[in-house]
């Protein structure tokens, strides 16, 4: 008989990752307040349910992915959540990306009531989610990451435990951090060159592959030379994860300077409506300064 996973959040990353579960033999009782997303993987042969703590009270793991700390609150903790319909010995994989200090409040909740959980956020966008190829970073107690760990790796291919919980959404927080600013930097790249006339794709490709090279600006230059803004990870997101990262950061008394800045231009965008484009519309914000649009054949 197939293990038994539940799954709370359908959207952009959680329905590829759905279907990789499945892929892999796994049998998937899925719920999400959009009644059309979780109807559109039953018909795909998951087991829909009309509740959080349904899916709980028909597996023993369950994976959740929201978009931030008050709806892992809400779902997790709230009435009717995964916590209500949960069994002694339950284990909850909360792989949303949030605030540290929520993840180790709910983990508390959980422990009182004899529930295991990780706190499992991910890297690698909706690209990622589908080809499996997510990074996983993990907090939590060794044993239950053990335990976990082949399922993880159903749906990423680089799965690492940092810490204790609430250290995967501190590595989070890292990553995200070093990605807008890539983002941004790259951009500023982009305009620079367009502006002298250079083509920026030549550009591009004369410093791929030297110490500039990233994996950052391997897949976000195609797209800002392509005008191609379709969201793989959408600035909205973004600008909450650098949210959750300066809360943080005045939690510990660090400064970041560069990240307070990156927000402040991720708020702009969102100003002018861009909130659901993807991250490397971050373009924008320096095109409308320089009054220069990047295109190919410069």
């Amino acid at each position: 008989m197939p293990e038994q996973i539940g799954f709370v959040g359908l959207g952009i990353m959680g329905r590829p990752m759905v279907r990789n579960l499945m892929k892999a033999g796994y049998s998937v009782t899925v719920y999400d307040i959009v009644a059309d997303a979780v109807e559109e993987l039953a018909s795909e042969g998951a087991t829909p349910a009309t509740s959080s703590d349904e899916v709980a009270s028909k597996t023993d793991t369950i994976i959740t992915m929201l978009p931030d700390s008050a709806d892992s609150e809400r779902a997790i903790l709230g009435e009717g959540g995964v916590l209500a319909g949960s069994k002694k010995g339950s284990i909850i994989i909360d792989m949303s990306s949030i605030a540290p200090s929520m993840s180790q409040k709910i983990f508390q909740e959980c422990a009182s009531e004899g529930v295991e959980m990780l706190d499992a956020p991910v890297s690698g966008g909706e690209p990622g989610a589908i080809n499996a190829t997510l990074a996983i970073m993990v907090g939590g107690k060794q044993e239950i990451f053990d335990k976990c760990y082949d399922l993880l790796s159903v749906m990423g291919s680089n799965v690492v435990l940092t810490g204790d919980i609430g250290a995967g959404n501190i590595t989070k927080l890292a990553n995200q951090i070093i990605v807008a600013a890539n983002i941004e930097a790259l951009s500023e790249a982009m305009v620079l060159a367009q502006k002298a006339g250079v083509d920026p794709e030549r550009v591009f490709n004369a410093i791929r592959g030297g110490l500039a090279g990233s994996t950052v600006m391997e897949a976000k230059a195609p797209m800002m030379l392509d005008r191609n803004f379709k969201a793989g990870f959408r600035i909205r997101l973004h600008q909450k994860d650098l949210r959750n990262v300066l809360q943080t950061a005045q939690e510990l008394n660090v400064p970041l300077p560069v990240t307070a800045l990156l927000q402040q231009m991720l708020g702009s965008l969102v100003n002018d409506g861009e909130q659901d484009l993807d991250h490397s519309a971050i373009l924008h914000f320096l095109e409308k300064l320089a009054h220069v649009e990047v295109k190919k054949g410069s």
